[in-house]
């Protein structure tokens, strides 16, 4: 069984929805404890009739009258707003950021081109991270996730979103993602019903697949053996979409599973907790 630790943010996201579903306020109402975390996920109650609903000028994601909404890992603590049309008048929702420390991995690396490319393998990146950034900032129709997010693959998590990193004692960005180990061959399933957005071999990430579930929702597929499904091809739920593998920047076989929302990769867990809350809410 996969070893799932629990977000701090959980209990002040529970919180938050106990306060605010159901409640169909003004505009301008500030509600109790409504926090989230750097790299969390923030559950907002939208008032009846609000529309154009954005976070730093990004459409968010909205299931019934839930906003889920994502939080940059590197988001300032303090004051935070949501804006939106109601009433015909633009307003704005304020929430708080409160600090969550993340814990610290340190990886060793045999192939040095992994942690410090030439020239021609950093123009590679450059152009791949491109092409990543595109996808991530599209907002397409709304999809079926009433269900909720099933875990791509059952093994053993190694590595938790918002790990400081130092590839051979040398500092990288925090881990934008989940890793989870299996066997090379293990099957990775869609978690929820999706087009999928991108099929490549990318040099970081390796045999890699994107998935577009709506609204602004992208995950990705890292380090796989192989890939089952084809750019453009509707997948279900717990479909099939490639296996497990150890291609690109790896130390073994496994699965390195992120969740982009409203254009910022965010803890995968706590989005999939904030989801079964909202489908639970809004059926």
């Amino acid at each position: 069984m996969t070893q799932i630790v629990k977000p701090q943010s959980l209990m002040s996201l529970v919180i938050s929805f106990a306060l605010l579903i159901g409640l169909a306020l003004p505009a301008t109402t500030v509600f109790a404890n409504a926090t989230s975390v750097p790299g969390g996920v923030y559950a907002w109650s939208v008032p009846a009739g609000a529309s154009d609903i954005r976070f730093q000028n990004n459409p968010v994601f909205v299931v019934g009258q839930t906003a889920l909404v994502g939080i940059p890992i590197r988001q300032a603590l303090g004051p935070a707003q949501i804006t939106f049309v109601y009433g015909g008048q633009d307003q704005t929702h304020t929430f708080e950021i409160v600090d969550k420390r993340y814990t610290e991995q340190r990886i060793t690396l045999q192939n040095k081109e992994m942690v410090s490319p030439n020239p021609k393998q950093l123009e590679r990146i450059r152009a791949e991270s491109k092409r990543q950034r595109a996808i991530y900032a599209t907002v397409s129709a709304p999809m079926d996730l009433s269900t909720g997010f099933s875990m791509p693959l059952e093994g053993i998590t190694t590595s938790l979103y918002g790990h400081r990193r130092f590839f051979n004692d040398q500092p990288r960005s925090p881990h934008s993602g989940l890793d989870i180990a299996a066997p090379t061959g293990t099957p990775i399933i869609a978690p929820a019903q999706a087009r999928v957005a991108l099929v490549d071999d990318l040099y970081y990430n390796g045999k890699s697949v994107f998935l577009d579930h709506g609204q602004g929702l992208i995950t990705m597929y890292c380090h796989l053996s192989e890939q089952t499904v084809s750019t453009g091809e509707l997948v279900q739920q717990d479909q099939v979409i490639g296996l497990v593998g150890a291609t690109g920047r790896v130390t073994g076989p496994h699965l390195h599973w992120s969740v982009s929302l409203n254009g910022y990769r965010i803890d995968p867990l706590a989005f999939r907790e904030a989801l079964a809350i909202a489908t639970s809410v809004n059926p």
